[in-house]
């Protein structure tokens, strides 16, 4: 395997909760803070191990028994749409994408809470205050920023939290307004992020953790070619034949 230089510093690990994706499992995480000297160097280097960030802390699954969280990163240079994601980038072509800075506002958190109430309203985000919210989107000490996108009449109708890393972007979350459901903006907002790198000569888009058991983090396969962590370093996922 590939080593990576992950500078000295100390993790921790959490204890055992219920699993957000499968059933019948419990996650713990391995996790340490984002600081030092500079913290988007190693935000980079522990990327390339597999970890994801969440305000000032970067974590990785270390579930006993389970390895079904596995890293994910689209290639950018070699990424093409395909029919149903023409037909997707087409329907949203009109709506106008805003880079801003990582403030939080309440626009943004209405739109975030409705998300959540439509699409995880059993999740343990859904009681979040906009306290809770504004940590989410500002408590980061790695270049970040927000994505908004607005229809013609100037309403909002998704919103992305994006770090810009130097072989690419990660997608840190991103909600959109459910009564849209026809746009299918969960997936314009990673095309769009993966255009948006093409242009700009960056390699990757992280999309964070593929689980090919779990419907709601299986779709991350259909942007490919993409490339996922194993013990031997990154390599092309490569579906097999039924």
């Amino acid at each position: 395997m590939k080593r990576v230089e992950i500078p000295s510093r100390f993790f921790f690990s959490t204890p055992p909760a219920p699993c957000p994706y499968l059933e019948n499992r419990l996650e713990r995480k391995v996790v340490t803070l984002l600081a030092g000297d500079d913290p988007d160097h190693l935000h980079n280097t522990l990327s390339h191990a597999g970890f994801r960030r969440s305000q000032d802390l970067a974590y990785r699954p270390a579930c006993d028994g389970c390895d079904a969280c596995i890293p994910i990163r689209v290639r950018t240079g070699d990424f093409q749409l395909k029919k149903s994601f023409r037909r997707i980038w087409q329907m949203n072509s009109s709506l106008q994408a805003t880079e801003a800075a990582s403030v939080a506002t309440e626009e943004h958190f209405t739109l975030f809470h409705r998300y959540l109430q439509s699409r995880h309203s059993n999740g343990g985000m859904v009681d979040m205050g906009f306290s809770d919210y504004k940590a989410m989107v500002e408590e980061s000490p790695v270049k970040s920023q927000l994505v908004e996108f607005r229809k013609d009449d100037g309403k909002l109708c998704a919103v992305c939290l994006t770090d810009i890393m130097e072989d690419g972007l990660s997608l840190v979350y991103s909600f959109f307004a459910p009564e849209e459901k026809k746009r299918s903006l969960g997936t314009y907002l990673i095309l769009w992020h993966i255009m948006w790198a093409g242009r700009r000569g960056l390699p990757y888009v992280y999309l964070g953790y593929w689980i090919n058991q779990s419907p709601k983090m299986a779709y991350k396969k259909r942007f490919s070619p993409s490339e996922i962590l194993t013990r031997d370093g990154w390599e092309l996922l490569v579906e097999k034949s039924a």
